[in-house]
Parts: C-alpha cells; structure tokens; sequence
C-alpha cells in the first residue's frame, strides 16, 4: 500500500510526522499520540523503540515491547505508525506489528554493511522506508545507503535531513547546511524530503523557525519529537515539545499549503 506522503499533491498540506523521542511506558505512548492527533497537524506518529546512545549506560529503548504500545496508539488515532530500524531483527519485529513507515537513523546511514543489512531484509517487501542523513556531511554516504534499499526493490524511499556533526558549533546541535539536502533533492527530485528540526536545534526554543525554513526551502514536511512532559523525558528532554505546544507552533509551518518560495529544486 502506497503511503500518503509518496503520493503528494502540489497543495498539499505538510507532511508531520510526530511522537515521543522514546517509547518509555503505554500510558506516555498513548497520552501523547492521542493529544497529538487531536491537533489534526499530524499526518503520522513516531516514537523510538530502539535507542543508539553514544556512551554505554543511556537509556537503550524499551525494544520490541514498546511495539505494541504504538500499534494501540496507531488503532486509537487511526494515524499509521513510524518506527527506526538499525538490524535486520528490527526490521522483522517491525513488519510483524505492522509498522507502516521504517526509517534508517543517521548513525546507520553511515554504515553500508548495516544499510545492505536492513535492504537485504526488506528484499520483496514494499514498505515505505525513510533515510536521514549521515552524521558527517558526506554525501555520498547518503546516495549510496539510498540506492542500497533501491537495489533491494524498494519503491518508497524518501529522505529526512536531520542536520550534520559540526565541530565547535553551538548555534544549533547539528548544523542544517542546507545546500546539502538541497543537493540530494536535486539528485532525487521523485522523493519525498523532511526535516527533522528536533535534531538539528537540539533545543525547543529555536525548532519553529528551523521547521519554517525547512518549508521556505522546498520541503514536503517535517518530523518533530512530541512528549506530554518533555522536562522529564528519559532521552533529549531539551528538543522535544508537548503536543499543545504542536498544535500553536503548528500553525505556521503546517498551515494549507507550503508557503511560496524561490528556491527550486
């Protein structure tokens, strides 16, 4: 089945993708999801079920059993569901709950053998499967986990821009560089292009105007992290915001139509 976000119309409203950075328990999954489609800003629902942390000891995800907590929130919304997937053994538990949307985390991108890993699984499989950036600004790595999951047979693939590492920079937690998802929608015109300004600010007070601009430059929509008690989130706490906080900053970056722009891919 063809996912609404690959067969977009020029007026479309922007695509939102939206939900907790984590899955920590049912009720936080479900309080959440449900306050997020009642804003009728959300065209999906996310949250992380499996957790890359940098330093050993994090908060991991609560694995596959946060799954099902995601699908109830999926019946109860009637939003489809989006789930990140680093091994071929999320990939199955994600296809044995019926998660409607996979994508492939920046630190996964950026490994080929894990990239064949996850196209392999999905070979003859057509599920609608995103793919952020690396966390370096290496192109090339980009196009070439892409065509990784085309070669598989993959039909819908699209591509979330969620900033690059940069060295020193403190304006934002990963610099945008926009001539670069600038640059592969312009290799790739047919796909779908979100951003992801939760990563690229790393912190709530600047993610409205991240969003905006992602909109002014072209972008179909955005994929932002939503928490009922962002403060006390057990992962990224500083860039999520609450779904009422959505629905105001909603307003002007998920309003009828994108907004006009000059820049063309």
């Amino acid at each position: 089945m063809q996912s609404a976000l690959f067969n977009r119309q020029p007026d479309d409203k922007p695509y939102l993708i939206s939900g907790p950075c984590s899955a920590e328990t049912e009720e936080q999954v479900l309080e959440t999801c449900q306050r997020l489609a009642a804003t009728g800003k959300v065209q999906a629902l996310r949250a992380g079920i499996w957790k890359p942390r940098t330093k050993p000891g994090g908060f991991e995800g609560v694995g596959t059993k946060g799954l099902p907590w995601l699908k109830k929130a999926s019946e109860l919304t009637g939003l489809p569901i989006a789930v990140e997937v680093a091994t071929a053994k999320h990939v199955e538990d994600c296809l044995a709950f019926g998660v409607d949307i996979l994508w492939v985390g920046a630190r996964t991108t950026g490994n080929p053998f894990s990239v064949q890993e996850i196209a392999n699984v999905l070979r003859g499989v057509q599920v609608p499967v995103l793919v952020k950036n690396p966390i370096h600004p290496e192109l090339e790595l980009w196009v070439g986990a892409v065509e990784r999951l085309q070669k598989a047979g993959l039909s819908q693939v699209g591509l979330i821009h969620r900033g690059f590492s940069s060295y020193g920079n403190t304006d934002f937690r990963n610099a945008p560089m926009w001539h670069l998802p600038i640059e592969m929608k312009r290799r790739h015109p047919e796909m779908p292009l979100l951003c992801d300004p939760s990563h690229i600010c790393g912190r709530r007070d600047t993610l409205s105007a991240v969003a905006q601009q992602a909109l002014n430059l072209g972008f179909d929509g955005n994929m932002i992290e939503s928490h009922i008690d962002p403060d006390h989130a057990w992962s990224d706490a500083k860039q999520q915001i609450t779904p009422r906080c959505s629905r105001t900053s909603s307003r002007t970056w998920c309003g009828a139509t994108k907004p006009p722009t000059s820049a063309s891919f």
